[in-house]
């Protein structure tokens, strides 16, 4: 039994709304990565899903860039966090504009 692409589509919407209000709720900056990865996460299912209905193999490959995407955001926002966390310990998004220099 094989789920028509709707489904998958319907759930890339729902988990990019989690995402999205997980974001535009939450002050704790850790918490914020995780709903935009979640975000990106959707976006990547929904790149497969058309992928796969239109039997092309563009999609697939948009998504290792969105991968890579994600990767730098990780990279450069612990960064950030860390930093964050050294001088103030917290990782409220408030307290960021502390960094600047």
């Amino acid at each position: 039994m094989s789920l028509s692409g709707a489904w998958y589509l319907g759930l890339a919407g729902v988990v990019f709304t989690i995402g999205a209000i997980g974001l535009l709720v939450r002050r704790n900056v850790l918490i914020m990565f995780m709903c935009i990865e979640l975000m990106l996460n959707a976006a990547n299912l929904t790149f497969v899903t058309v992928a796969r209905m239109l039997n092309d193999i563009g999609g697939q490959v948009l998504v290792f860039f969105v991968l890579v995407v994600a990767a730098a955001e990780v990279v450069v926002g612990l960064g950030i966090v860390v930093t964050n966390f050294r001088r103030r310990a917290t990782t409220v998004a408030d307290d960021l504009d502390q960094l600047k220099g």
